[in-house]
């Protein structure tokens, strides 16, 4: 664990902390010819082999820079201004793909299957169904009413934003409700009310009032039952 740690650092250290903007900038610029990428392959080649501080390590630090640098050529060159945001996800995620790969080839591990065991499942099962099924549940089930303010095109809302602050909100309570923290719940029940009451409040709209509420009391108490059933069958496998 602690040299996946170790690795993990390595790489925020130079994906995040030590990699000006000014060198993203020149890579997105001139891709595969701009030798800031160059510099940044040679700076998570270096980071690795000396926070892991081992000698037969070193190949293996050479192997990570150089798959960072066919990730990012990857990245680089198939990326356009509208997929930005979905090319840095799954760079990010092959990034750490590749530092699990590299931590069980070097320590010589193979990946046991039984880590997918029956609580594995459960919890995962649990986390899927709060967030997009749980929000197609609830709007189809507010979907009966439609105050007049929500139809309005000036609202200067973001795009679904609505949609993800549900899915926010419901895996921080399935979070609090498994870890036993069940009066953050009711802070944060709190904190999104007063956020809340300010629009609520200059809209004056009973209808818009209500209709959020019941869509906030539809999203947490989903989120409570669903994180109770998970409780109670992760005890039953104790």
């Amino acid at each position: 664990m602690i040299l996946f740690i170790k690795l993990l650092l390595s790489h925020l250290l130079g994906d995040f902390t030590w990699q000006p903007n000014s060198w993203v900038t020149d890579k997105e610029a001139k891709k595969h010819k701009s030798i800031y990428l160059y510099l940044h392959i040679l700076l998570h080649g270096v980071l690795a082999a000396v926070l892991v501080w081992e000698i037969q390590f070193i190949p293996y630090a050479i192997l990570i820079a150089v798959t960072h640098g066919i990730i990012d050529l990857i990245k680089l060159n198939f990326q356009k201004n509208t997929t930005k945001r979905t090319w840095f996800i799954v760079d990010q995620i092959v990034h750490l793909l590749v530092l699990t790969g590299i931590v069980f080839l070097y320590q010589n591990n193979t990946i046991n299957i039984i880590w997918f065991d029956n609580q594995f499942w459960i919890l995962i099962t649990g986390l899927l169904f709060i967030t997009k099924p749980v929000s197609v549940f609830i709007k189809t089930i507010i979907s009966i009413w439609s105050p007049e303010n929500s139809n309005n095109q000036n609202d200067n809302s973001l795009a679904n934003a609505g949609n993800y602050i549900g899915i926010l909100e419901r895996l921080f309570v399935f979070c609090f409700i498994l870890t036993g923290h069940f009066e953050a719940i009711g802070f944060l029940l709190a904190a999104k009310s007063i956020f809340r009451f300010g629009d609520l409040k200059e809209a004056k709209d009973r209808k818009l009032t209500e209709y959020v509420l019941i869509g906030t009391l539809i999203s947490f108490g989903s989120a409570i039952v669903t994180g109770l059933i998970v409780q109670a069958l992760l005890l039953q496998l104790l």
